[in-house]
C-alpha cells in the first residue's frame, strides 16, 4: 500500500529497529551516516542494507515529497516475498548495488583525503621548522607528529570489488526476467553478501573518519598544542613588511579550510581560535605592530609567550619521558592551590620537578652553547627558571621577557647571572665551585680513580675536560645553593611562580650596579674587607721578598629564584689565595642587599683568616682575627674587663648563634659595618679592639673618630704600625728611584693601600 510523505519527514532512524523495507515511488531521499551521505530516487529500497541486521545503520529523510510502499519482513521471509513479486527482486539488487556503488565512493573519496591530509601535516610541520630557522627562531615540536604514520587498513576493501559488483548488475540484467523460484534463492544470498560488504565498507569509512579526527587534533585542539598555534605564533613574532608574514597568513588559510572539511572537529573551539587570530591579524594590518596601542601589544606579547613550556622542552632535547612527566607534574602544581604546601604529596610533587629541571636545564645550556641567537623564551629560563605564562603570570613573564633581552649584569666586574657563569666555566675562565663535602673538581675526579670508577688516563683527560667541569658545576652547586638562597628549603621548586613573588620585581632585582654600590659600602667603611697578602719578588731590581697586599673582589653570582639569602660558598678558588671569593645570592631579593652583602662578606673575613691560618686558626698564641675571637667568646665568662650586662650580651647572643663563633663574629661585624663605622659605638671593648685591629676603618672614618676617646686608643695603635710599614715603602722606593729605576705598579698600590 502506497503512503504520501512529506518533505523533510524521517523515514527510518538510525538505530530504530528494522523489521520493513521501503520501495520509493516517486521522489528522492537522503541516506546519510557518520562518514557521508547518498541519494536514493524511484525505483531503490530503503532499509535494504539492513535486512540481515537487527537495527538500522543509516538514517533515511525524504528530501522532497516522497511515495514509498511498504514491505514488512522478517529475514526468512525474503524469499516468499521474491515469490510472490518477481520484479521486486530485480529491484532489489539493482537498488543494493548502487546503494554499495555510493558508499564504495564515499569510502574512496575518504581514503584519498587521508592520505592528502596526511601529508598536508608533514609537509605544514616541514614548513613551519624552516621558516622558524629562517628567522633565528626554535621551532616547537608536536608530540603527536612522532607517532603519525600514513593511513594503514588491516583489513582493507579489494580493489576488485567495485569492478565485481558493475559487472553483476549487467548479468543480473540478463537473468532476472526468466529466473526460477530456486534462483530467487541466489538472489537471497547475493543481497547477505552485498550487505556484509556493505557493513565492512561502513566500518572501514568510520576508522577513516576516526584517522582523520585524530590528524585534525594536530592542527587544532583545546590544548593548543597544535599546528594552527605554531603558525598564529610565529606570525606575530613577524613584521608585516616581511615577506614571509604573507607566506605565514597564506598557510594559516589554507589550514583553516582543511579544519572546515574535517567533521569531527569541533565547532565551537574552531570558531573561537579562529576569531582571536582574526581580531589579532586585524589589529596589526591596520596599525601596524608599532603603533599597537598597550592592551593589544599585551595581547601579542602574551600570543608570543604562550606554550613557553613547549618551546624550552623542544629546545632542550631531552628524552620523551622526561618531557612528558615535567609537562604533567607543572600541570599538577599549577592546579594546585597550595603551591608551598608541606604534605607529602606537595613535598614529592616538588622534588619531582626539582629533580626534572635540572636535567632539562643542563641539555638546554649545553645546545645553547652552539647557538648565536637563544629564544628569548630560553634566556628566561636560564635567568628566572622561567617555564610556564601562566605560572609565572601573564604580567611577570612579560617582564621576565623584557629583561632577559639585555639583563644588567657584568662579569667584568665580577657580577654573574647563573648562566653567564656556566658559560665561564665551559670556557675555561673559572674552575668548578666545590661540592656540598668541600671537593672541588680534581679531588673528585681523583676520587672517582681511587674508587676504580676511571682509570689513572681517565682521570687526567677529565681533569682536563671542560664539558665535566660544566657538568660537575650543573649537578652540584646549582642546585643547592639555588635551594639554600630561596630561603624557604622545604617549599623549594625551582621553577619561577607567581606565587613566590613577595616583593616588586622591579625593586626586588639585583643587578651589577647595586652589588657594585653594596660593595663599595663596606670598602668605604672596611676598606681592607678583600685584600690578601701576597709574596712580591722581583729580583731583577732587587727585590728579593716583600709581602704585598692586593685586593681581589669577590665573584657575586645571581641565582635565578626570588630568595632571601645570601650563601658565602668559598672564599679562594683551588688553593691560590689571590683568586675570588664566590658569593651568591637570589636573582630577585626580598631582603635588604647591603645587610646580605654585609654579612657575606664578615663570613669572608672568617673563613678567609681560617684558610690562611690553617688548622691553627684558634691557636691563641698565634694572632690572628679568628684565634683572638675564639679565644675571646671561649674565655668572655673569666675576662674582668667586661661589665656584667655585656657578658650576659654576649651569652644571649651565643644562644642566638646556636654556640658559633662564625655567627657571633658575623653578628659583630655587621654592627661594625652598619653602626659603629657611623660613629655609634655598639660592641663591648673586647669585641671592638679586636676587629678594629683586622677589619680597620677606612681613613676618612678614623679622621672622624680619632677624638672619640672609645676608639681613640685603638686607632693610635693602627697609625703607629701603619706608619711603620709606610715608613719602609717610603725607604725601599726611594732606594729604587735613586738606582733609576721606575717604580712597579705593585709598589705603588702598596703605598695607597698604606695610605688608606
Amino acid at each position: 500500500m502506497a503512503k504520501e510523505i512529506e518533505a523533510g519527514t524521517v523515514i527510518c532512524q538510525n538505530g530504530q529497529t528494522a523489521d520493513s523495507i521501503y520501495l520509493i515511488m516517486s521522489g528522492t531521499v537522503r541516506v546519510t551516516y557518520s562518514s557521508g551521505e547518498f541519494f536514493l530516487e524511484k525505483g531503490d529500497i530503503i532499509g535494504l542494507c539492513e535486512v540481515y541486521r537487527e537495527k538500522y545503520h543509516f538514517s533515511y529523510t525524504a528530501l522532497d515529497d516522497v511515495t514509498i510502499a511498504s514491505f514488512p519482513y522478517q529475514i526468512d521471509s525474503l524469499t516468499a516475498l521474491f515469490d510472490r513479486k518477481p520484479e521486486f527482486a530485480q529491484y532489489a539488487a539493482k537498488s543494493c548495488f548502487k546503494q554499495l556503488k555510493s558508499l564504495l565512493e564515499i569510502y574512496e573519496l575518504i581514503k584519498y583525503d587521508c592520505s592528502v591530509l596526511y601529508q598536508y601535516v608533514e609537509d605544514c610541520h616541514d614548513d613551519y621548522c624552516s621558516l622558524c630557522n629562517r628567522h633565528n627562531i626554535v621551532p616547537r615540536q608536536l608530540e603527536q607528529l612522532e607517532t603519525l604514520k600514513p593511513l594503514e587498513c588491516e583489513e582493507d576493501i579489494p580493489q576488485w570489488l567495485g569492478s565485481y559488483y558493475e559487472n553483476m548488475v549487467a548479468v543480473l540484467k540478463q537473468v532476472l526476467p526468466g529466473c526460477t523460484i530456486s534462483f530467487h534463492n541466489f538472489i537471497n544470498g547475493l543481497l547477505m553478501k552485498t550487505c556484509q560488504d556493505i557493513s565492512s565498507v561502513i566500518s572501514l569509512c568510520h576508522s577513516m573518519n576516526q584517522y582523520k579526527a585524530d590528524i585534525a587534533q594536530i592542527i587544532m585542539n583545546k590544548d593548543r598544542l597544535d599546528l594552527f598555534d605554531l603558525y598564529t605564533s610565529l606570525l606575530f613574532r613577524l613584521q608585516p613588511e616581511e615577506d614571509d608574514f604573507t607566506a605565514v597568513t597564506a598557510a594559516i588559510s589554507r589550514m583553516m579550510i582543511h579544519l572546515e572539511d574535517i567533521r569531527s572537529i569541533d565547532q565551537e573551539l574552531y570558531g573561537s581560535r579562529v576569531q582571536e587570530y582574526k581580531n589579532k591579524l586585524a589589529i596589526i594590518e591596520e596599525k601596524g605592530l608599532d603603533a599597537l596601542s598597550e592592551s593589544s601589544a599585551a595581547m601579542l606579547e602574551a600570543e608570543q609567550l604562550r606554550g613557553s613550556i613547549h618551546t624550552i622542552l623542544d629546545y632542550s632535547g631531552c628524552e620523551k619521558d622526561i618531557c612528558n612527566d615535567f609537562r604533567q607534574y607543572i600541570e599538577e602544581w599549577k592546579a594546585q592551590p597550595d603551591k608551598s604546601g608541606t604534605d607529602d604529596h606537595s613535598r614529592k610533587l616538588r622534588l619531582s620537578i626539582s629533580k626534572l629541571f635540572y636535567k632539562i636545564y643542563a641539555a638546554a645550556f649545553e645546545r645553547s652553547l652552539q647557538d648565536d641567537n637563544i629564544p628569548i623564551i630560553l634566556k628566561m629560563f636560564f635567568l628566572f627558571g622561567y617555564v610556564d605564562e601562566e605560572l609565572a603570570g601573564m604580567e611577570n613573564a612579560s617582564y621576565l621577557s623584557t629583561l632577559a633581552g639585555n639583563f644588567p649584569s657584568s662579569p667584568e666586574q665580577h657580577v654573574y647571572t647563573v648562566y653567564e657563569w656556566m658559560k665561564a666555566i665551559y670556557n675555561g675562565e673559572k674552575e668548578p665551585s666545590r661540592n656540598e663535602f668541600d671537593a672541588d673538581f680534581p679531588a673528585y675526579v681523583h676520587e672517582l680513580k681511587t674508587s676504580g670508577k676511571i682509570t689513572a688516563q681517565m682521570e687526567k683527560e677529565m681533569a682536563d675536560d671542560n664539558r665535566e667541569k660544566l657538568l660537575f658545576e650543573l649537578n652540584n652547586m646549582f642546585p643547592l645553593v639555588n635551594k639554600m638562597t630561596f630561603g624557604r628549603i622545604s617549599a623549594f621548586c625551582p621553577v619561577f611562580s607567581e606565587h613566590n613573588i613577595l616583593k616588586d620585581l622591579g625593586k626586588s632585582l639585583v643587578t651589577a650596579q647595586k652589588i657594585t654600590e653594596a660593595l663599595d659600602g663596606i670598602r668605604a667603611v672596611d676598606f681592607g674587607a678583600f685584600y690578601r697578602e701576597t709574596l712580591y719578588t722581583n729580583p731583577d731590581i732587587g727585590i728579593q721578598r716583600e709581602y704585598l697586599n692586593v685586593e681581589v673582589l669577590p665573584d657575586i653570582i645571581l641565582m635565578p629564584n626570588m630568595g632571601n639569602r645570601g650563601v658565602m660558598w668559598q672564599e679562594i678558588e683551588g688553593r691560590r689565595r689571590t683568586t675570588p671569593s664566590r658569593m651568591m645570592v637570589s636573582i630577585f631579593l626580598t631582603e635588604d642587599l647591603n645587610a646580605i652583602i654585609t654579612r657575606l662578606t664578615g663570613e669572608f673575613r672568617w673563613e678567609m683568616c681560617r684558610r690562611i691560618q690553617g688548622p691553627r686558626w684558634n691557636v691563641s698564641s698565634e694572632p690572628s682575627l679568628t684565634s683572638e675571637y675564639f679565644d675571646y667568646i671561649q674565655f668572655y665568662k673569666k675576662n674582668h674587663d667586661l661589665t656584667a650586662d655585656a657578658k650576659e650580651k654576649i651569652k644571649s647572643a651565643m644562644q642566638k648563634a646556636k654556640n658559633s663563633y662564625k655567627e657571633m663574629f658575623i653578628g659583630d661585624y655587621i654592627t661594625w659595618i652598619l653602626y659603629e663605622g657611623a660613629g655609634s659605638p655598639r660592641l663591648n671593648k673586647i669585641a671592638r679592639a679586636i676587629i678594629s685591629t683586622y677589619c680597620p676603618f677606612a681613613k676618612e672614618i678614623r679622621t672622624r673618630l680619632g677624638s672619640n676617646p672609645m676608639y681613640k686608643e685603638i686607632l693610635e695603635k693602627y697609625e703607629l704600625k701603619t706608619s711603620q710599614k709606610l715608613h719602609h715603602m717610603d725607604t725601599l722606593c726611594q732606594k729604587l728611584e735613586k738606582g733609576g729605576i721606575s717604580l712597579p705598579d705593585e709598589l705603588l698600590a702598596q703605598k695607597k693601600f698604606l695610605e688608606s
